[in-house]
């Protein structure tokens, strides 16, 4: 897309997502904001835009990351919701919240006042599909006095403050919404960055935003290109092209110096997602037949280098607490390899925009054809196979999932990835069991109540075999040697913000 003034709009929707500011490890330096010029930032990221940045899909972290755009609220470094845009809130009753807005301004100079946050979360809530994070809520917004926004819900939710500090449901000014089909970041948001200009799905161009309510940034800009291919992403880092490159594969980790390669734990996991739906793993017998063929340690001590752990469950060990609540599924069906019609064969797929996902594939495979399986796999861009994966025309996919992005809830992503109504169900899992145990933990109060009531309902999901962890990663940032203050986000929501400068 070509240059344009600094104050248009683009036709096509455009991601929104909330800003992650100082609140995880930064690369050194201070992460205040500074008052001299500074210099641009090159970005190398992994994955190009999906759906035309919608705000309500795959896309919703990419200005995350950027610093482009900010919610209500956000998670700090242990996952509890702490204020963005909103300085406070209070629950009125089982369902009502009222959240007190901050003294903060629009990129395209507006007040972030309670009408516009109230018609921003109304859009979301009526996105069609609907964001992640709203996935089995219904919720209304709306401006009430002093400063304040009144968020209602259907059904109690007292994960309500984290939901709200999802990618998917930023704010943004009402200039945003002024196509009915179209939601454009563009001059709209309230992030520290202001997004200019787009270039297609291969780069995007940000300046910096100098009345952002956190103080003013201290790069002037930032210039990110999209490059899938992970060794390219690395050189691109190794040649100076790139001041940061993220999601390096471990194949290239030894190929930088230490002094330039970061390490985070995260709550990401690899999983082999089996269609429950149709084809040849309908049968339960024929899915358990699959988990069995399977030995997660080749992938995370082969594969992935030792930069991963062996998968334990859906949850991860960056959630410390999941180890000691963890539920055994019950229920599984006898494995049966024969349970798969005589010359079906198996369709595996994955992406390939993280590197050592066809590697762990193409492991898989071999052991899936080592128990009896017939396999024919096949490898695509990610936004070239998300809409299949979910259409069901695969009968297994790899893919690698953060299990808290989307709200920082751990029950969320349950009911997300594993309901009959779930927005981002690959598995196409549709079961009685598993939606009134995941709907038994929504309605928990209690944080360490909702998390046994979120390892029961795990359970109960791992009893269908529609999923198989196989790792839990941790992912690699390439920082160029002159450059700090790069967040290292576990829950991968940040990585440019206020303090990053070189």
């Amino acid at each position: 897309m070509p240059s344009t003034p600094r104050r248009r709009r683009f036709v096509a929707g455009l991601l929104l997502a909330p800003l992650l500011t100082g609140c995880f490890a930064a690369d050194g330096g201070d992460a205040s904001a500074g008052g001299s010029e500074g210099s641009r930032l090159k970005v190398a990221l992994a994955f190009p835009p999906a759906e035309n940045f919608s705000p309500y899909g795959a896309d919703a972290t990419l200005l995350s990351r950027l610093g482009v755009t900010e919610g209500l609220t956000r998670l700090d470094a242990n996952g509890v919701a702490a204020p963005a845009l909103a300085e406070s809130w209070s629950r009125e009753n089982d369902r009502g919240w009222l959240f007190t807005l901050r003294d903060a301004a629009f990129q395209d100079g507006t007040e972030v006042t309670p009408k516009a946050v109230a018609a921003a979360l109304t859009r979301a809530a009526g996105a069609d599909p609907v964001t992640a994070a709203l996935s089995g809520v219904e919720l209304t917004a709306e401006a009430a006095d002093d400063g304040r926004v009144r968020v209602t819900t259907a059904e109690p939710d007292p994960a309500l403050p984290l939901r709200l500090s999802s990618p998917g449901l930023v704010i943004l000014s009402a200039e945003a919404y002024a196509e009915k089909d179209a939601v454009s970041p563009v001059g709209t948001a309230t992030g520290p960055f202001e997004l200019v200009e787009v270039t297609g799905t291969t780069a995007a161009t940000l300046d910096r935003y100098d009345d952002y309510w956190g103080g003013r940034a201290q790069a002037s800009g930032v210039d990110a290109r999209f490059i899938a291919d992970g060794t390219a992403r690395t050189n691109a880092l190794r040649t100076g092209e790139a001041d940061i490159a993220e999601a390096v594969p471990v194949s290239q980790a030894a190929s930088l110096d230490r002094a330039t390669r970061r390490e985070t734990a995260t709550t990401r996991t690899t999983s082999l997602l089996l269609n429950t739906r149709s084809g040849a793993l309908k049968d339960p017998k024929a899915r358990a037949a699959a988990r069995e063929a399977i030995d997660s340690s080749v992938l995370a001590k082969g594969v992935y280098e030792g930069h991963a752990d062996s998968g334990a469950s859906i949850y991860g060990p960056a959630l410390t607490w999941a180890a000691d609540k963890r539920v055994q599924p019950a229920g599984r069906a006898a494995a049966d390899v024969t349970a798969v019609a005589a010359g079906q064969t198996l369709t595996l797929a994955t992406y390939d925009n993280r590197p050592e996902l066809p590697e762990v594939a193409q492991v898989l495979k071999q052991q899936l054809e080592k128990a009896g399986f017939k396999v024919k796999l096949q490898v695509r861009e990610y936004a070239r196979l998300e809409s299949d994966a979910l259409a069901g025309k695969f009968d297994a996919v790899v893919s690698a999932r953060n299990t808290m992005l989307d709200t920082g809830d751990p029950v969320s992503i349950l009911a997300g990835d594993y309901t009959c109504e779930g927005s981002y169900n690959l598995a196409l899992l549709c079961d009685k069991k598993v939606d009134r145990a995941v709907s038994a933990a929504q309605s928990v109060t209690d944080t360490a109540k909702r998390q046994d009531a979120a390892m029961t309902a795990e359970a109960a999901i791992l009893g269908t075999d529609a999923v198989v962890p196989l790792v839990h990663q941790r992912i690699i940032t390439g920082v160029g040697a002159e450059v700090s203050g790069v967040l290292l986000d576990p829950y991968e929501r940040g990585l440019v913000g206020v303090g990053t400068r070189r």
